[in-house]
Formats: C-alpha cells, structure tokens, sequence
C-alpha cells in the first residue's frame, strides 16, 4: 500500500499541474519524469508519501494520538528526511520550527485542500471504525480543520479499510462509505486545479472503481492532470489493497525508485510491518 502510493507519488509528480500538452506527450509509464520546478524529487516521492508515513509510525508506535504527539511526528519526519513538494509557505514553517509545539502555534488550519486526504489512508489498518473516524479527524484538524478537509481524510481511510479487511466488493463501496458516514456521495472525476479535498477524494474513489489494471489506472489519473502525484497515490494505495487488481506496473517503476534511508526499502519494510498490525 504505501510502497504503491510512494511509485505513484513519484511518477505523478514529474506531471503535477503541467501543461495538456506535454502529459499527452510524456506520460507514456516508461520513465520517471523530471518536474520543471522540483528536480530534487525525480523517482522518489513527494510531501503525500512522507506524510504518509508520518501517519504510519505513529501507528506503529502505539503512542496515544493528541495535538501534539501528531505534530511532532510531522516535524520529525519533515526534519530527517527534507522533501519537496509541500506548499511554499508549509515547507517554510516546517524548516523554521523545532517541535510539534511550535508547529501548532504558527499554523492556521482553515484549508479545504486535499492535505489531510493525502496521508490518511494507512489509518484504514485499525479494525473499528469508530477508531478510523477518531483518528482521521485527530490528524486532519492539525492542518485540515474544516469540514472538507475532515471529510475527506475520513473517506479515505474507510475505503482502504474497506478492501484491507475485505468488506464487500468494489461496487458496495459507495455503499459502506454512505452508510459509515451517514451522507450521500456522488464520486465522479472532477478537477484537482485548486486541490482542493473533496474534488481529489471525487477523483480518487472514481478511478478506484473504474480499474483493474495499476498501470492503467496511474496512466489516467495523470491524464486528468491538475495535483497528478495525490490523485495517483491515492488512487494507487488503495487499489493495491482490491482483491480483482491486475498487478502489472513496469519493472523499471520499482528498479528506477530512489532507494535511499527512507526510500523503498523503508516503504517495504512499513507495509510489512501494518500487514503484522492486521493480522493481530
């Protein structure tokens, strides 16, 4: 899952907010694609991955969630390991504060953007989904405290549960999520220009739906271009977990991947460790 959302954040992010034209043109899944703006990230991931896996050790860490506890780990994750691809004015406040403490006095978490959505998916592991609905809130309101931005992280996070504890099939999906979440949905693409959450969480669930195929569904959610690396780690994580998925990424994904302290390996090694956290 994380692995899967890691390739697809780095093969998005070489096309996130380019030109029609040139994902036509390049987004063809045989190479990595270098982004004008962020060369740094060529074949590895982006701030959606390293938030991800921000959410992921504190799983692991049994640590009870507060505030303060999930803050922290976002500026220790950030401080080790530096990634581009967070907002101009996120990465700034990251660099400048030393504790999760500091974090929380500095930001404003007023953002309907997709933040929240894009790290939430690995809290799917838990078994209740009282817990999932606590937890997503916990993590979305650092910096997502808004009705979308909550929402969102908290349809992310129950589709994955969905598929990791083999719920139903595909087509009841929608059906779970209105029945957990006491609302209608209406998922269909719609543009991710603005990042903004539910619109990407639209997206995201549309493609899941739509596809058997990995490769196919990476294609497509670059195709639809706008914040390409989310909608594709999203989309990915996820559908790695359905159990009709066709595996058939290309080799040189995985070989071309960048294999550093926190790169493969380190993904590989957090999906093995959830796989144990679910099987207890």
């Amino acid at each position: 899952m994380i692995l899967e959302a890691g390739l697809a954040d780095a093969y998005g992010a070489g096309f996130e907010f380019a030109d029609a034209n040139d994902i036509l043109v390049y987004n063809t899944l045989k190479e990595y694609r270098k982004h004008p703006r962020y060369a740094s990230i060529y074949g590895t991931y982006t701030d959606d991955t390293q938030m991800a896996i921000a959410i992921t050790e504190l799983i692991l860490e049994t640590k009870e969630w507060s505030k303060l506890s999930i803050a922290d780990k976002f500026v220790e994750v950030f401080k080790r390991d530096p990634r581009k691809g967070y907002s101009s004015r996120f990465y700034t406040i990251l660099e400048q504060v030393s504790s999760g403490k500091e974090l929380l006095e500095v930001l404003h978490p007023n953002s309907n953007r997709n933040g929240a959505a894009m790290r939430s998916y690995p809290i799917g592991i838990y078994k209740r989904e009282d817990v999932i609905l606590e937890k997503s809130e916990q993590q979305a309101i650092i910096t997502h405290n808004t009705k979308e931005g909550i929402l969102s992280s908290k349809i992310i996070a129950l589709a994955a549960h969905y598929f990791l504890y083999k719920k139903g099939s595909k087509k009841h999906l929608i059906e779970y999520l209105e029945v957990t979440l006491s609302q209608h949905f209406d998922f269909i693409r719609t543009s991710t220009l603005k990042m903004e959450a539910l619109p990407t969480v639209n997206t995201v669930i549309a493609l899941i739906l739509d596809h058997k195929s990995m490769s196919s569904c990476l294609i497509e959610a670059v195709d639809l271009g706008g914040d390409t690396d989310t909608v594709a780690s999203l989309s990915l994580a996820i559908l790695s977990l359905c159990k009709d998925t066709i595996y058939d990424l290309p080799n040189w994904l995985y070989k071309d991947f960048k294999n550093d302290t926190f790169g493969k390996d380190y993904l590989i090694e957090l999906d093995n460790k959830l796989s144990n956290k679910l099987i207890e």
